[in-house]
């Protein structure tokens, strides 16, 4: 099939369905993005108050909307698959390659759904290091809380790779400094 013939064949007025297809289900991932962000949002703010209590039902939150978006994402494969073999393009196309051969209003469209989905995947992105760092910083301070309390290191090890059973001194704490 030519590449115009899904701006060919629809009538004046007429949206072309594998299109109309695909941009609804492009709308629901980025709801779904919009969500995920969130919910890495509210983890975050979770360790920055140091609110472990909820921290295991936000990680849970976090995971359910990302097979949320792994769902979308099969959908989407699906409607792309079809707008495409209208298009003449081959299966499985970017949606840049689907920008580029998609008539007007669609490639417009569509490249405002890839716009959106860079930002927000830039977001997410920094948000969930973030999140890391913050899950790092207060494991580091757990394990030094525990050298402080048991006297034992957790991270020292033997030359040989075994833990090592060695108690550490007793510390002094200056209060003044």
């Amino acid at each position: 099939m030519p590449p115009n013939t899904l701006a060919q064949t629809a009538l004046p007025g007429q949206v072309p369905m594998p299109m109309n297809n695909v941009s609804t289900i492009l709308w629901r991932e980025r709801q779904l993005l919009e969500l995920l962000l969130f919910k890495l949002e509210e983890e975050q703010l979770l360790l920055a108050a140091g609110r472990v209590r909820w921290l295991a039902k936000a990680a849970h939150e976090v995971e359910t909307v990302l097979g949320e978006i792994k769902a979308a994402e099969l959908a989407r494969s699906m409607e792309v698959d079809a707008a495409a073999r209208e298009l003449g393009l081959g299966p499985n196309p970017s949606l840049g390659e689907l920008i580029d051969i998609a008539p007007e209003p669609w490639r417009g469209i569509l490249a405002d759904h890839r716009d959106a989905f860079l930002t927000m995947t830039q977001e997410i992105l920094s948000v969930a290091g973030s999140n890391r760092e913050l899950l790092a910083r207060g494991q580091r301070a757990v394990q030094d809380a525990l050298v402080f309390v048991n006297g034992v290191d957790a991270d020292t090890y033997t030359p040989g790779g075994n833990r090592s059973d060695r108690s550490s001194s007793p510390v002094l704490v200056n209060e003044v400094l």
